[in-house]
């Protein structure tokens, strides 16, 4: 009887062990998730291209994949079994990134469906993924039937207050009839200016800045919302603010447009009964510039006068009797209208009130304690007829008040004129501003100012942050946030120099050093790749790139600065793994070489530059903001660099006569580079010897390894000679820490980043930067602000050594682009003893995070599926690697690669790994 209970028992326990094995089983197989097309979008509403890309995420516990299948249909009902727009069948690759749609042709408007389900490497089969979906915008020019409109006689005016021309901001409204039960509705609508939207007194989405600034007279970007809910049978209203914005208004180099800002607004609303019906903007609308917001600049401010508020303006039971008509205007047909390639700019961030200040009788000071671009909410008792006056400030001065000179002539200022006395909350809606503080007049004077007053509202566009880091040095910390602070301050729609002064433009040259640490800490894939699309639409006929994008200067191109054309196009491949920006961008990048050629002589290219832009002690004969590098040798140099992109870019391409071209340009360009500018001895032999002439020669790899050997002592002697302090500018910045981890020399990097005197990055810490710096000393405790101008507190191009940080410090980089194998390689250094840092990759988070505790390297690492790792663990080898609390043992998941004096080097899979070795 025991024997046949312990038989049953023995079977009982076989069959909970088979389905135990089957469920965990079921969880590793569970379905792929995190479901994009294009550049990383999410079940995008108006999306820009009717080929899109698919990609999508293995499970955690999902080692590879070996095939997909991927269905998309017109409606989800159809979904797996019978799609009826594409059916991929069972595709045996790893490929898991921008797979190419091969279906039915789609067309503007309509809505996809899609899902993927994947085979692993031992082949078993997933579920289905979530259904997930896209919905094209209106893709072509010809599905418009909406007109441009705008008032015909609104010109610019001068504003006292500000002494600036300003276009006064237009209110224009339509009342429309909805004759049936609503299905859906969709707003399509666009401006050359800045439009605020609204349908039945209510606001449509919460972007602000719209559309954005592109290329207005090559392509203007077009938003889509749903408003299906905000309609209802019967009357409606449709209304638009309508500001000058970019297009319209006031801009450094093209000064006063001489334009007026236009609309175009087209709702389709569709019938249960199936049928469309189309409303659009047109010559029946009205308008009036007789609203509150009289005016609005982006460099300049906006002022709301509430005596004017038009209650319900926007509702269809408003009698605008007293409106003028407005006038339909003609835009030029070649100009491309396009679904927006990347989100919007939106509210992302609130900060609060840290202090508040009384420098001046009246003058209150409220200080957010960091540096951003945005608007300020404010919440103040206020009097009637009594205008309140906000100006804004990065800095102040010794006394307590506002620094503004660094703004320029951006007057920066915004004004409230209340209609009744009491408590207001408000914030402008068309401009915005770079500070810390904001100084505020006018309120109240019987009341005491409180904290909760004002508020900071940091806007930049709608992308998520992707990657993290820390580390046992809280300076070192601190400059890991003022490079997250200076991206949020300037990508702002566009990658711009500064979010303060009256500049605020595309410039190329701090756009493309900055790249590589903007991808490891923000999902910004669609952000660039919609800029670079603008770069291409402002290449000039001779091959030259502006020195801004959007362009608005027109003449000057500058080398290191044009290069953003082959620079942005091949990091942002090589960051995400999309082909797509190369083939976009190819021809782009070989007219910006042929311009390069174009402007040499055998090889050297003779042309304008900024050069090594605000180089420190520099004595450059007549601009030292240009730094002190020869200006052929840094030209020549980046022609090298960019025909290099170029001809890898042409491998990826599989362009084989065009591989030929390149390496034999190449080259010819690195002899001849070689023999212009070095001596025999591996000096440099023209103009003066700088660090950043010798940081492009080795980091660019123009010498031969034998002169390069023979420069690296010149270069050394020239770090030592600066006290192993760096002397470089927005070019040569990036080039240190790659090329001294190449000559063998980290150590000098690790002590040249911790320095804490100038130049340095922590010299501006300890002036109190909570953002990255234009200058390495815009200001100083000492001698105060700098007096050789170009003073922006929020200037991103330094922050370029955030990619060594990740890379090298934490140690995460990427192998093959889209970080389909990683390398985690962490470098100790320095003070530190710790230091970590996460990323989001296209396939999954990485993680490094290392310490130092009693000699022994402690290692976790995280290796996301779908790809795998190369692993190089410090330690000496003589004793043994600990993995997971034992002894390392080769396996299926990890195996040794090799053993050297200084570390063990591993090939990793999939998983998460705990690693220790002594030192």
């Amino acid at each position: 009887m025991t024997n046949k209970l312990n038989l049953v028992n023995y079977f009982i326990i076989v069959v909970l062990l088979s389905i135990l094995f089957s469920c965990l089983n079921e969880t590793k197989m569970q379905e792929p998730y995190d479901l994009k097309i294009g550049e990383g979008f999410k079940n995008p509403l108006g999306f820009y291209n009717d080929s899109p890309a698919f990609s999508w995420k293995l499970p955690v516990g999902v080692q590879s994949q070996s095939a997909y299948a991927l269905v998309a249909a017109s409606t989800p009902d159809l979904l797996p079994n019978n799609p009826d727009l594409w059916e991929s069948g069972k595709v045996e690759t790893s490929q898991s990134l921008f797979v190419d749609y091969a279906g039915e042709k789609l067309a503007s408007g309509q809505k996809v469906y899609w899902q993927v389900k994947f085979w692993d490497n031992e082949g078993k089969e997933s579920k289905w993924s979530e259904t997930a979906f896209f919905e094209l915008g209106l893709l072509n020019n010809t599905d418009w039937q909406a007109k441009w409109i705008s008032l015909p006689d609104e010109k610019a005016v001068e504003i006292d207050e500000i002494g600036k021309k300003v276009h006064p901001v237009q209110y224009l409204r339509k009342n429309i009839k909805v004759q049936d039960d609503i299905e859906s509705a969709r707003l399509y609508i666009t401006a050359l200016g800045l439009f605020q939207a609204h349908i039945n007194g209510s606001q449509v989405g919460d972007d602000v800045l719209t559309p954005g600034w592109t290329s207005y007279q090559k392509r203007i970007e077009t938003l889509t919302y749903d408003v299906s809910s905000m309609l209802a049978k019967g009357n409606n209203s449709l209304g638009i603010e309508l500001a000058e914005g970019w297009y319209a208004g006031r801009l450094i180099f093209r000064g006063y447009a001489n334009r007026n800002p236009q609309v175009l607004v087209q709702l389709e609303v569709t019938y249960k009964s199936g049928e469309v019906a189309t409303f659009v903007s047109d010559s029946s609308w009205k308008g009036t510039v007789n609203g509150p917001i009289q005016y609005s600049s982006l460099y300049d401010g906006e002022s709301y006068d509430a005596n004017l508020e038009m209650p319900g303006w926007n509702t269809s039971n408003f009698d605008d009797s007293a409106w003028y008509e407005v006038a339909e205007v003609s835009v030029s047909d070649e100009v491309k209208l396009t679904p927006k390639r990347h989100s919007p700019v939106t509210t992302k961030i609130t900060l609060p009130t840290k202090s508040v200040s009384e420098p001046t009788k009246g003058n209150y000071v409220f200080d957010l304690g960091q540096n951003m671009a945005g608007v300020a909410k404010i919440n103040i008792p206020v009097k009637k007829r009594q205008k309140v006056k906000i100006r804004f400030a990065e800095m102040l001065q010794p006394n307590g008040e506002i620094y503004t000179k660094n703004y320029r002539s951006a007057v920066s200022t915004d004004y409230y004129l209340p209609s009744k006395n009491g408590l207001i909350e408000w914030q402008p809606k068309f401009t915005f501003h770079g500070f810390r503080y904001v100084e505020l007049s006018g309120f109240d004077e019987s009341a005491t100012p409180e904290k909760s007053w004002v508020t900071g509202l940091v806007q930049y566009s709608n992308f998520d942050m992707a990657g993290t880091f820390s580390s046992s040095h809280d300076k070192l910390n601190q400059l890991q946030s003022n490079i997250e602070w200076g991206l949020r301050g300037n990508f702002l729609d566009i990658p711009t120099d500064c979010p303060q002064r009256d500049e605020r433009a595309g410039w190329t040259g701090d756009a493309q050093v900055f790249i590589p640490t903007s991808l490891f800490i923000a999902d910004a894939h669609a952000f660039w790749a919609s800029w670079m699309q603008s770069v291409r639409d402002d290449q000039r006929d001779n091959g030259s790139i502006p020195i801004v994008v959007p362009d608005i200067d027109g003449r000057r191109v500058s080398s290191g600065w044009g290069d953003v054309a082959t620079i942005i196009p091949w990091e942002t491949y090589f960051r995400t793994g999309d082909e797509k920006i190369l083939k976009d961008s190819y021809q782009t990048m070989l007219g910006w070489i042929n311009y390069y050629r174009s402007v040499s002589e055998n090889h050297i290219v003779d042309m304008f530059t900024y050069g090594d832009w605000l180089q420190p002690y520099s004595e450059h004969p007549t601009d030292e903001r240009k730094g002190e590098t020869d200006e052929k040798l840094l030209n020549t140099a980046y022609y090298a660099r960019s025909v290099d992109l170029s001809l890898q870019t042409a491998q990826v391409l599989g362009l084989t006569d065009d591989v030929a071209m390149l390496q034999s340009w190449l080259s010819e360009i690195k002899t001849a580079f070689q023999n212009q500018f070095f001596n025999t001895n591996g000096s440099v032999s023209k103009g003066k010897s700088t660090q950043t002439a010798y940081l492009m020669a080795i980091g660019f790899n123009l010498l031969t390894p034998e002169m390069e050997e023979k420069a690296v002592p010149h270069l050394l002697a020239e770090i030592a000679k600066a006290d192993n302090h760096l002397r470089t500018g927005f070019l040569g910045t990036p080039l240190l820490a790659p090329v001294l981890e190449k000559i063998g020399r980290p150590d000098i990097m690790f002590e040249m980043l911790f320095k804490e005197t100038y130049p340095s990055w922590f010299y501006s810490i300890n002036q109190g930067a909570t953002t990255m710096w234009e200058r390495w000393n815009s200001y100083s405790h000492e001698d105060g602000f700098n007096k050789g101008g170009m003073n922006s507190f929020n200037h991103y191009a330094y922050g370029a050594i955030g990619q060594w940080m990740y890379e090298r410090i934490a140690g995460i980089k990427p192998i093959k682009p889209g970080y389909k194998e990683i390398q985690i390689a962490p470098l100790q250094g320095g003070p530190l003893t710790s230091a970590e840092a996460s990323y989001n990759t296209p396939y999954g988070v990485v993680s490094s995070a290392w310490k130092i505790e009693n000699g022994v390297f402690k290692l976790k690492v995280t290796v996301p599926p779908n790809t795998t790792a190369k692993v190089v663990i410090p330690a000496n080898t003589a004793e043994s690697l600990m993995l997971d609390g034992i002894d390392f043992i080769e396996n299926a998941q990890v195996k040794l690669i090799r053993k050297t004096t200084t570390g063990f080097e591993l090939q990793v899979q999939p998983g998460n790994y705990n690693f220790k070795s002594k030192l």
